[in-house]
């Protein structure tokens, strides 16, 4: 068996109609189209992969969102390169979107991981990352790469 990527991923949310504006914009600037279910989905796609939102539950408790309770902790959406990270960030900010950290290389994740990261109106964290091939291309293709993936 071999897995080749993630499919989906589907979100649940309080306010479909403000988490629609906001991963629109998001998404639609990285390349993603919207389409429509029959249910109460909308759904994004860029022929990789689909991110859908569905409406929680109306008769569950609201909590605000709690990335270290049981559950997702934070979405990253790999970006080309670092130009992309940072119109990710101008994006974000032009339009009035947290930021929680501006585009930084955060070298505690790997030799030039560049990322910003940034809330939904949820307060689920996402963030947009640029992680250069090197260690990760062997461990994603061969399984394992031997160099020290933090460097000294």
């Amino acid at each position: 068996m071999e897995v080749l990527g993630l499919e989906h991923i589907d979100l649940t949310v309080s306010d479909v109609a403000r988490s629609t504006a906001f991963y629109g914009l998001v998404l639609e600037s990285l390349g993603f189209r919207r389409f429509e279910h029959p249910a109460d989905h909308v759904s994004w796609s860029n022929g990789m992969m689909t991110l859908t939102l569905r409406p929680c539950a109306r008769d569950r408790e609201r909590r605000a969102f709690d990335r270290y309770q049981a559950g997702l902790h934070h979405l990253a959406l790999k970006l080309k390169d670092r130009n992309d990270v940072d119109a990710l960030h101008e994006l974000l900010v032009a339009a009035g979107h947290p930021v929680l950290d501006a585009p930084a290389e955060y070298p505690e994740y790997g030799r030039h991981y560049y990322a910003v990261f940034f809330g939904d109106p949820d307060g689920m964290k996402l963030e947009g990352v640029h992680f250069p091939w090197g260690y990760w291309r062997r461990v994603q293709q061969e399984g394992c790469d031997t160099r020290a993936r933090f460097p000294s």
